[in-house]
């Protein structure tokens, strides 16, 4: 998967180059760039020391010395003064200029830690957004893996509006797995409480009405269903319905080019669920047209999944931007979709 977030100790990350989130003098400080020149050793300092410093929203690269890596790029971020001194651009800058240094000197990975989002005081949720469309607008020209670094998931926020409502919808949606039955009540109609007194309410939306009685109004859904074609064969169907091509495609989906060619040369390969999810919300699919994708390769979506409800949220509020879905889906601790 081209971009991914992950937790982890970015010392101990093996990819070929990591980005230090340094300050300007390059010769070491607190946090990440205390860290990495621990780990890397005193060889580190003495390199930097050759560079001249670096100015904010630069970045310049040297050895890794005693890390996993091959390279550290040191690029400064900006320090955060309420949004009205240039901070945004600055802060693109650093990971284009990362990311460029990175491509001149071969990297095929690359990992970065949230820059500015420490001590210099950028607003989390705006570093993150910065960070994600900044590598993605890279990314869509370029093939290479890339990685954000945080400690924890709570190093990191997506926005509270975002959150909250999708608590909401998770709450509202989630079925008890044993019985699938709605735990939350206040929602339905009483006349369907069970007669157990259990306080459980059973759920079954408009559309599923109307699907389980043939009365989906979508030409697409149609269509689909009556495809006896597999999922690669089905996808370059719905690639030529929408009009995209198959790398925009794949690059929408944060799918690679390798696991592009897998699904399109090998027979009997399968893809993950997420990675048909990918596709779907890279096509801009509804809800049941997704499922319908799901069906070609023997996928379903469950209200007894957590993760799968998240993704009916994104769906039904045709929200189709994936690294927005990945960074929810990161936040409530399921696995991001791509490959």
């Amino acid at each position: 998967m081209p971009l991914h977030i992950i937790r982890q100790d970015i010392t101990k990350l093996k990819c070929e180059a990591i980005v230090n989130a340094a300050n300007n003098t390059l010769l070491g400080g607190g946090g990440v760039d205390g860290a990495i020149h621990k780990a890397a050793g005193g060889k580190l300092l003495e390199e930097c020391k050759t560079l001249g410093g670096c100015d904010t929203g630069d970045a310049k690269i040297t050895k890794g010395y005693n890390l996993l890596c091959k390279y550290v790029i040191h690029t400064v971020g900006p320090i955060w003064r309420g949004g009205q001194f240039n901070e945004k651009a600055l802060l693109e800058s650093c990971y284009r200029k990362s990311l460029t240094l990175a491509k001149l000197h071969g990297c095929e990975s690359v990992a970065f830690p949230l820059i500015s989002s420490g001590v210099y005081g950028y607003p989390k949720d705006r570093a993150l957004s910065v960070a994600v469309d900044t590598i993605s607008e890279f990314l869509f020209d370029n093939e290479m893996t890339v990685y954000i670094v945080v400690f924890d998931k709570e190093a990191y926020e997506i926005s509270e509006e975002l959150f909250d409502d999708v608590t909401e919808y998770i709450d509202d949606n989630y079925l008890d797995e044993r019985f699938g039955w709605q735990t939350k009540t206040e929602h339905y109609n009483p006349s369907c409480f069970d007669t157990e007194g259990e306080g459980r309410y059973y759920k079954i939306d408009c559309q599923e009405l109307a699907e389980m009685f043939g009365e989906v109004p979508n030409k697409l859904i149609d269509m689909l269903s009556k495809m006896d074609d597999n999922f690669a064969v089905t996808l370059l169907k719905l690639i030529d319905i929408k009009g995209i091509t198959e790398v925009e495609c794949y690059k929408k989906a944060n799918v690679s080019k390798q696991t592009w060619y897998k699904i399109m040369n090998e027979k009997n390969y399968k893809p993950s669920k997420n990675t048909v999810i990918a596709f779907a919300i890279a096509l801009e699919l509804s809800l049941e047209e997704t499922k319908h994708l799901l069906s070609t390769v023997g996928f379903t979506l469950s209200k007894s999944n957590k993760f799968d409800i998240i993704i009916e949220y994104f769906l039904l509020n045709k929200e189709y931007n994936i690294f927005t879905i990945n960074e929810t889906l990161f936040k409530f601790d399921q696995v991001c979709l791509g490959m």
